[in-house]
């Protein structure tokens, strides 16, 4: 599966508007609920322990109308830095995939879904993967955006290729995790040249 760009069908002033009139905060817009599933064919889909991912999360569904699902483990990770470093690398040695505490209700609805998630050990968290084996994407278009410490994506895409051979892989965008307010300059840069809006 290789990555593409991401294809130029969505609206520059509808993007540009949202962006701008968003608040400082890191809200992550309108969670999913029976007013707001399946009303689009677009889902952002996210896991956040820092609150980084979330701050993009919430720009791209703001600028897209798109829903919005928080992907979570049944088992909250410890609060603390290092006792969750350490939780993610056994995990991620043993191939462990942490059970979800939910899962996208009519994921068949969606024909695109924005995947974001932050590196953990240069790849995917583990609930990623959980992520990933517990919902059917193949045939939709998947875009991933990735926070990341300055270590780039590691072996993130290969793992999402790999989870998912039958989606359609588009090119995404990564960021080193840093203020809410570059984090915003960047994705509004990346939707615009990247051939998101028009």
């Amino acid at each position: 599966m290789s990555a593409t760009m991401v294809p130029n069908n969505l609206g520059r002033r509808a993007v540009m508007t949202a962006i701008a009139g968003l608040p400082m905060s890191g809200a992550a817009g309108k969670a999913m609920s029976a007013e707001t599933r399946g009303s689009s064919h677009t889902l952002i889909a996210y896991f956040s322990r820092s609150g980084n991912t979330r701050v993009v999360a919430g720009l791209i569904q703001r600028a897209l109308n798109a829903d919005i699902f928080e992907i979570a483990p049944a088992v909250s990770y410890p609060a603390d830095y290092v006792e969750t470093v350490e939780q993610a690398r056994r995990e991620r040695d043993s191939g462990y995939e942490p059970a979800l505490a939910r899962k996208v209700p009519e994921m068949a609805n969606y024909d695109t879904v924005f995947l974001g998630f932050p590196i953990w050990g240069e790849t995917v968290p583990p609930v990623i993967r959980s992520f990933l084996s517990s919902h059917n994407l193949a045939g939709k278009s998947l875009i991933p955006f990735v926070t990341h410490g300055g270590y780039g994506l590691g072996s993130s895409l290969d793992v999402l290729a790999r989870y998912v051979p039958q989606a359609k892989l588009l090119k995404g965008f990564s960021m080193q995790a840093d203020q809410e307010r570059q984090t915003m300059s960047l994705v509004k840069d990346w939707m615009r040249n990247g051939g998101i809006v028009r």
